[in-house]
């Protein structure tokens, strides 16, 4: 059989590749590209490395090859032995890009934060089942409330005396990463909900901005040059503007969300999450500055305004087209939340 896979590295160059295989073996091998490889020779070192591998070698199995059999003193411009694996999975058909995929896109939609979190857990669920394309939902809300990620701390990260005080619900999410102030249409989420084979063989560091290259270029689109900082913040050259989180579940699907601040109560929020001077220092808030609000400041535009050009991106990149939430999965959303994301158990599980 002969296969064809392409790959291009985020911030890189472009490797492709032309193999055959038979008998659960890879028979034939021509990786090329627009990469810079040096010394020429190199490329018989990486073509020799994947030759003969099993059809269904793991991504690591492959980089190995890689990496062990080039020469001494080679070296990869815009590309390494991560690319190479990455590249032959993408031909072999186990690694999967966004063309791969009929994408769905859920508009904002005005939810309560219990539900918000649950939803997430149902539709990834979904995506491991098989019955929901993959799909991206932004996130709407009416209530004040505080996400926490899945092991944070309740006590180190929420002062819940001042968050009963303004009337904001804490619950807790199942992904990681940290605290997310949320109060009505102060900041921009999303979540996106696909096989974990959109990311096969990447880091979640590198998974990151992969998954949000087309998020950068909607920002870009509007006048805001932004970048990841490793390992999961979003930033401009004003300072940062956002973070992500993933979970990836054990049958193979994957959850990736992010929050971006657009007009956030800074004090309000400084009294409600534990946030001392060195966490926050990265985030360009000091004790003088009643908001942040980098979206809103910066393109003065409004927060669903930005979240149109956004959707409207995410479906030029991906042909994506625009879809609803079903009652049944509603109906799942609000059973979950009630037995597990509105529990004190669940929110309090690390103390």
């Amino acid at each position: 059989m002969m296969h064809h896979g392409e790959y291009k590295v985020v911030g890189g160059k472009l490797v492709v590749v032309d193999l055959d295989s038979n008998d659960g073996k890879i028979t034939n091998v021509s990786l090329n590209g627009d990469f810079f490889l040096e010394p020429d020779e190199a490329l018989e070192d990486l073509n020799a490395a994947v030759l003969g591998l099993p059809t269904d070698a793991s991504h690591s199995t492959i980089r190995d090859a890689v990496t062990k059999n080039l020469r001494e003193g080679a070296v990869l411009f815009g590309f390494d032995a991560d690319a190479v694996a990455r590249v032959v999975r993408r031909a072999l058909g186990h690694a999967t890009k966004w063309e791969d995929h009929q994408w769905e896109v859920l508009g904002p939609e005005i939810i309560p934060i219990a539900e918000q979190v649950a939803l997430d857990e149902v539709l990834t669920r979904q995506i491991a089942q098989g019955v929901r394309k993959p799909t991206i939902r932004f996130w709407d809300w009416n209530e004040g409330a505080v996400v926490i990620g899945s092991f944070q701390s309740l006590k180190n990260e929420v002062d819940m005396e001042q968050a009963q005080n303004y009337g904001i619900k804490v619950v807790r999410r199942i992904s990681g990463g940290g605290a997310m102030f949320m109060e009505a249409g102060n900041c921009i989420t999303y979540s996106l909900y696909a096989p974990e084979s959109l990311v096969d063989g990447m880091s979640f560091a590198d998974s990151y901005p992969y998954l949000d290259e087309w998020v950068m270029q909607a920002l870009e689109s509007i006048g805001l040059k932004a970048h990841y900082k490793p390992l999961n913040d979003i930033a401009t050259e004003a300072g940062k503007i956002g973070g992500a989180a993933q979970k990836r579940l054990a049958n193979g699907a994957m959850l990736h969300h992010v929050t971006m601040s657009y007009d956030i109560d800074a004090e309000k929020m400084m009294q409600v999450l534990r946030i001392g001077r060195e966490k926050i220092s990265d985030k360009g808030i000091t004790s003088a500055v009643k908001r942040v609000d980098p979206l809103k400041s910066q393109t003065e535009l409004g927060r669903l305004e930005i979240i149109k050009i956004m959707m409207e991106t995410f479906a030029q990149r991906t042909g994506a087209q625009p879809a609803q939430i079903d009652e049944d999965t509603r109906a799942a959303a609000r059973k979950l939340a009630e037995t597990k994301f509105d529990t004190e158990q669940w929110t309090a599980r690390v103390p």
